[in-house]
């Protein structure tokens, strides 16, 4: 009789362990009911499961009631008040830009997004394929590929496959390499729905000391004719962000 209630305690913790793995396979964050499917667990467990988490750091909810990894998982507190520190910016940008704004940081050999400030009028991109393995094919990713030495963008691209994502994503090294090579004078990147049929993206790199990712807007492929004042607001909020960033070490 023992048994089965210490197994309780385990089934617990195996589960939370189930949600967190399905919720960091989701970039862009994911909702309670797809992380039902993902885990195939009851609803009500997963309910409480997320608000356990939740409050203590493990997960962390948007706005759009979706759950991304949270504090505890990504570097601790010092990771999340340096977004705290940007977050009024990255809002202040999808605000003005009426498009969601993206911000990735580059660690442990991978991009990594570390924010995203969407909204009903500025909707994310749907991040059907992770970001881990689509640094080519965006312009947050191909931002931060640029500002790579030689050594590490190759032991990137070693890693990673180019994969065919659209009919206009880049698939051979060479070619996305002498696009780096070839706009290293311009600061801002674009990808022209190369992870998204319809979906456009630009985006600059943001720096402070050491640490370095990209900062980037996606909109749809129809409002290309605004991309000079995506591009002037996009540089103004990127240098606000890495002097934000700048007083958090």
């Amino acid at each position: 009789m023992g048994d089965r209630a210490d197994h309780a305690p385990v089934a617990s913790v195996q589960h939370a362990f189930r949600l967190m793995e399905a919720v960091g396979a989701h970039d862009g964050g994911a909702p309670a009911e797809r992380l039902a499917r993902d885990t195939r667990l009851p609803m009500d467990a997963v309910r409480e499961l997320l608000w356990t988490l939740t409050q203590d750091g493990y997960l962390r909810g948007l706005e759009d009631g979706g759950y991304v990894l949270g504090a505890k998982l990504h570097g601790g507190h010092l990771a999340q008040d340096l977004v705290s520190r940007v977050r009024p910016a990255l809002a202040s940008l999808r605000d003005d830009l009426s498009a969601a704004v993206y911000l990735t940081f580059y660690e442990d050999g991978e991009i990594r997004i570390a924010e995203i400030a969407d909204g009903p009028k500025a909707p994310k991109v749907d991040l059907w394929v992770g970001f881990k393995d689509a640094g080519h094919a965006t312009a947050l990713g191909k931002c931060v590929l640029r500002e790579l030495d030689v050594e590490a963008r190759r032991d990137y691209l070693a890693r990673h496959a180019l994969a065919d994502l659209t009919p206009r994503t880049i698939t051979h090294r060479e070619e996305l390499v002498r696009q780096l090579e070839s706009s290293a004078s311009d600061p801002v990147m674009m990808d022209r729905e190369e992870y998204d049929l319809g979906t456009t993206c630009i985006a600059v790199p943001v720096r402070s000391g050491t640490k370095f990712g990209s900062l980037g807007v996606s909109f749809r492929a129809d409002r290309m004719y605004r991309t000079r004042q995506f591009r002037e607001s996009l540089l103004a909020s990127a240098n606000r962000v890495s002097r934000d960033l700048a007083f958090g070490f």
